[in-house]
């Protein structure tokens, strides 16, 4: 299996180096934000990640079958020990994991609190507002480092109501949408702005969720931090400002949830507000049932797809599988199966690369 993000670009980070803690959830689907930041961020150089169960391997062979030389740790400790050994100053403790409900586990705060004492900043994407809590505040406070609630909404004054001057985008505006949550929408639509500029064209991802923020979006929003009023304004707006500061060839916007997901019914408005030229849907095929809502199925792939396109007016040109449940021989054959009852191009785009979904798009532009 290739090494994901093997063309992104290599930019000096943002804020600094990261210890990621995902302890109990690397490689399942809560561990989505630690997976994104081991594939890819401009905001951090990521030194480690926290994970009992992996202790001892390497954070892109576990996730990915590929080596990209971030360990998997026991615990604080031993990173910042191991930290030490690269001559590395750890900066910040991230808080890899996104639960359902989006809830701090209990024995997570006890981290918090020993990184905040270590001298670290936090940066947490839950919706438990760590920065709330008094006593956390107040260690953090006493040590001078700062505690960052990724989820924490704007404050109303500067947020902005739909203006309809989406219309005057000109970029190619791609929509990577999906059939579940945490199917891998976000790794696709970064997958794809690499694959564009690869191809000597500009692109911009408009991230909508904490990952896409901590992996440095220029161009992003907490979509489910938003009071609704102002959602599809937030949307346009990631966009237009995208249009208006760089002028892209094309705009990348990560879908949520998906349109249909009983708890996360993200995708229409990324429709309404955003206006997409093309759609690529994220599909994981072994999956029965919407991911932690047993007893809700997901409803056929061809069903969907004809749900998108009416509501959209615009087709869905490709599908990206998320290969979660299936053996790598196997990959091959559940995407052959896809695109024949699809007739659409269908790859996985972390083992067959982007460039036949690229095609697809080039071809309806």
């Amino acid at each position: 299996m290739t090494t994901p993000y093997a063309n992104a670009p290599k930019t000096e980070p943002l804020d600094g180096v990261a210890i990621v803690w995902c302890d109990g959830a690397f490689a399942t689907p809560e561990g989505k934000t630690a997976h994104g930041l081991v594939r890819f961020t401009r905001r951090y150089r990521v030194a480690s990640v926290l994970d009992a169960r992996y202790a001892g391997q390497d954070a892109g062979t576990v996730l990915d079958g590929s080596p990209v030389g971030i360990p998997v740790l026991a615990d604080l400790r031993t990173a910042l020990a191991h930290a030490r050994t690269l001559e590395l100053q750890p900066t910040h403790l991230v808080i890899g994991m996104a639960p359902d409900g989006g809830r701090l586990p209990d024995h997570g705060r006890a981290v918090v609190a020993e990184a905040i004492e270590a001298g670290l900043h936090v940066d947490c994407g839950l919706h438990d507002f760590l920065s709330e809590d008094p006593d956390l505040a107040s260690l953090a406070a006493g040590h001078g480092v700062r505690i960052r609630d990724i989820r924490m909404p704007p404050h109303r004054r500067e947020l902005h109501h739909f203006s309809s001057r989406i219309d005057e985008v000109g970029s190619t505006r791609i929509a990577v949408l999906g059939t579940d949550s945490a199917v891998g929408k976000r790794t696709t639509a970064w997958l794809l702005v690499f694959g564009i500029e690869q191809r000597g064209r500009s692109a911009e991802m408009v991230g909508t969720g904490q990952t896409g923020w901590l992996q440095g979006a220029r161009y992003s929003m907490v979509l489910d931090s938003l009071v609704n009023d102002f959602v599809a304004g937030e949307l346009e707006h990631a966009v237009v400002s995208a249009w208006d500061e760089r002028k892209p060839d094309a705009i990348v916007i990560e879908g949520q949830g998906s349109l249909l997901n009983p708890a996360y019914p993200g995708g229409l408005e990324i429709l309404a507000a955003t206006r997409p030229d093309v759609i690529v849907l994220q599909h994981a095929p072994t999956r029965v049932d919407y991911d932690g809502f047993p007893g809700f199925p997901i409803q056929p792939l061809s069903f969907q797809i004809d749900m998108l396109e009416k509501l959209s007016g615009k087709p869905v040109v490709a599908i990206t599988l998320n290969h979660e449940g299936l053996a790598p021989d196997e990959i091959a054959g559940a995407c052959a199966r896809i695109e024949e009852e699809t007739g659409l191009p269908t790859v996985d785009p972390l083992v067959h690369g982007i460039d036949r979904v690229l095609d697809a798009i080039e071809a309806q532009s």
